[in-house]
């Protein structure tokens, strides 16, 4: 069954990326969270999203507009690393808010589970917001914007939903957008990866590499397909989709459900 959740649900994130730049790492999280630990789960979802990236940006390289990789890209990459290191901390202490039992099963809140599922939530709520998703921003904020989706990215790895609020808004061809933000995408996942490489809990951890690499192969099957359809297809069909799940996933994390 996990091999199954996780390679389609590869495919279908990856697929949805191209149209709105963002979406692997947010629904891939959720459901690595489920089979994993949390911070091991955002570092898994790292490794699939940096690989995907790569990947993608072979495709659409020659469409980069390296100014704003610039101004937004290497603020992001700063700040990955202050997020990054703030999720390592949180995920040392793990400390326990409160326990309790339901059904027979005993569950833990804890401040990692809690934090991270509240701002998953909160990213679903902007999604879903039809007053917060039409927000405008100018080329003068995009080394604000930048740092803000970087220190996001490292910290739960919901940098894309920033990232694109801030280049949506400066009117880029649709190719230009895309390659664009994937470049800055790789960036900070190379950066974050880094320093996820140093966590106890993930040199520890049972990776099943082969369950890794079968969802980068989905991955890149979704990035093939978007490529070729991203022209035809509007992403406001998946848009409800994509937040009741985040919404849902956010809640199960934040009460100890997942992760």
């Amino acid at each position: 069954m996990i091999w199954f959740a996780i390679a389609l649900t590869a495919l279908i994130a990856s697929f949805l990326t191209f149209f709105s730049g963002f979406g692997l790492g947010t629904i891939l999280l959720p459901v690595f969270a489920i089979y994993y630990p949390l911070p091991v789960a955002i570092a898994l979802t790292a490794c699939v999203h940096l690989l995907n990236n790569l990947f993608k940006l072979g495709l659409v390289f020659k469409n980069i507009n390296w100014n704003i990789v610039l101004r937004f890209g290497v603020p992001s990459v700063l700040a990955a690393v202050s997020g990054a290191y703030l999720l390592k901390r949180i995920s040392e202490e793990d400390t326990v808010i409160v326990n309790y039992t339901l059904m027979n099963a005993r569950f833990s809140i804890t401040w990692p589970g809690l934090i991270i599922g509240v701002l998953i939530i909160f990213f679903a709520c902007v999604e879903l917001s039809k007053k917060l998703s039409s927000l405008s921003f100018s080329k003068t904020y995009l080394v604000p914007g930048g740092l803000l989706s970087g220190f996001f990215g490292g910290f739960t790895g919901h940098q894309g939903a920033l990232r694109s609020a801030f280049l949506l808004r400066l009117n880029l061809e649709k190719p230009v957008f895309i390659a664009t933000g994937v470049m800055v995408a790789c960036m900070v996942d190379v950066i974050r990866i880094s320093l996820y490489s140093n966590f106890d809990s993930l040199k520890l951890a049972e990776t099943n590499w082969s369950l890794l690499a079968i969802a980068v192969l989905s991955a890149w099957a979704g990035a093939l397909a978007g490529n070729k359809l991203f022209k035809k297809t509007s992403l406001n069909f998946f848009k409800w989709f994509v937040g009741v799940f985040m919404m849902a996933m956010g809640a199960l994390i934040a009460v100890g459900f997942v992760g």
